[in-house]
């Protein structure tokens, strides 16, 4: 009877490992293979002279200026929005952490005492019943064998997943220095904004006095003199909104910096300018930027997971021991040799789910496709970004030599 149990449990086995091997989809295909030899990248952005790029080590680099240097560091150790991703960065550690432990054996072990009631047994040298202490100590363990890298898959995709969140996180550092030294661009703007109105509105009150007099002498019209006054009032107008504008931009900057409400920050004059962005940078270059990395990362990680799926189609093998010792007297438990012991090994997979773990896999395919295409469009955003800048370099330094050359004219 026993050969026989063990005959059934083998080829049932045998058919459950058959059944589970002989429909399993193609090995899938890795998304992040070739993903940055995707597109058709230019060997420079515009420029007429051959490359020679010199890529600045930091925005604060390419400036002079010991205040917008402060104002940068402090937002780095302050901004909230920084703090926030550090702390998403360290929650994924710890998933990273987690995942390793799958492949490790799980431990466990437990105590329990209890009493049982025992009629018609022997206490005491006569026949009758009584209660007995009954105390047990278990020790299991139970390890999952990682034969088809479904384990290693999980700790590929955490590994991923962390990275990309590094990668978020100096995006972030990177975004918020170019953020607070826009917003102190801004500040000094609207510093020179509002100057540039209350010496207009100083201007137009001294016109308002010269056509009074002339007006007085007979030698002006009242409609002169309204003019003037419009001027004068269109103006004081334009000073307020200038310095709403200027009060909105000491926020901003308070805000990156950590430092909100305390908005005593001050910015007069524009930092000088090292040099300017090299013409021919190659577009090379912008595939180490951090968002780029992370979308690349997440297509690794998108992989793995879509690994983990398709060996879920397969059947799992798990090695389980116990051990254990029981007594009456509790002080039995500290005896070391356990007279109760197993071992097994296991076989488990899917003979009939409707269909769930393809379904999951299908999921997982798409999601990869999903990460693929979002990499593509980070990178065309990201190459279009650097365009725009270097095109738009070249007018802007137009515009600044014509506004001079108004202000001076004003």
């Amino acid at each position: 009877m026993h050969s026989k149990l063990l005959l059934m449990a083998a080829m049932l086995l045998s058919l459950l490992a058959t059944s589970s091997c002989s429909n399993f989809p193609a090995e899938p295909q890795s998304k992040a293979e070739n993903a940055r030899d995707a597109h058709a990248l230019p060997k420079r952005f515009d420029a007429s002279q051959p490359p020679v790029p010199e890529v600045a080590k930091g925005l604060l680099s390419l400036f002079s200026d010991p205040k917008l240097e402060r104002y940068v560091n402090q937002a780095l150790a302050k901004n909230l929005d920084l703090k926030t991703s550090l702390a998403r960065l360290e929650e994924v550690g710890f998933n990273t952490r987690k995942s390793y432990a799958a492949k490790l054996p799980v431990l466990t072990g437990g105590v329990s005492a209890g009493r049982n009631k025992i009629n018609g047994a022997n206490f005491g040298g006569g026949i009758g019943g009584g209660k007995v202490g009954i105390y047990s100590a278990s020790l299991d363990a139970q390890w999952e064998v990682d034969v088809w890298g479904r384990v290693r898959a999980g700790v590929n995709a955490a590994l991923s997943d962390q990275a990309a969140l590094e990668a978020d996180h100096e995006a972030a550092r990177q975004s918020i220095a170019a953020q607070t030294m826009q917003a102190y661009f801004i500040l000094v703007s609207s510093e020179k904004l509002l100057d540039l109105s209350q010496r207009r509105l100083a201007s137009f009150e001294k016109t308002v006095a010269l056509v009074n007099r002339r007006f007085e002498a007979g030698t002006g019209n009242l409609s002169d003199l309204d003019l003037a006054k419009t001027d004068v009032e269109n103006t004081r107008a334009q000073v307020d909104q200038r310095k709403n504008a200027r009060d909105q931009a000491a926020r901003q900057l308070a805000v990156l910096m950590g430092s909100y409400p305390n908005t005593k920050v001050s910015a007069k004059s524009y930092p000088s300018l090292k040099r300017s962005v090299p013409a021919g940078v190659p577009a090379s270059v912008m595939l180490s930027r951090p968002d780029i990395d992370a979308a690349y990362q997440r297509i690794r990680a998108a992989d793995s997971r879509v690994t983990i799926a398709h060996r879920d189609l397969y059947p799992r093998f798990s090695l389980t021991a116990s051990s254990g010792q029981q007594s009456n007297l509790l002080k039995d438990l500290a005896n070391s040799n356990f007279n109760i012991w197993s071992i097994a090994g296991n076989l488990t997979g899917p003979l009939f789910d409707g269909g769930n773990r393809s379904s999951d896999l299908g999921a997982a395919n798409a999601r990869a496709r999903q990460a693929l295409a979002s990499y593509h469009s980070v990178v065309l955003s990201a190459f279009q970004e650097v365009e725009n800048a270097l095109g738009s370099e070249y007018y802007l330094k137009r515009q600044q030599a014509s506004f001079k050359n108004a202000l001076e004219a004003a």
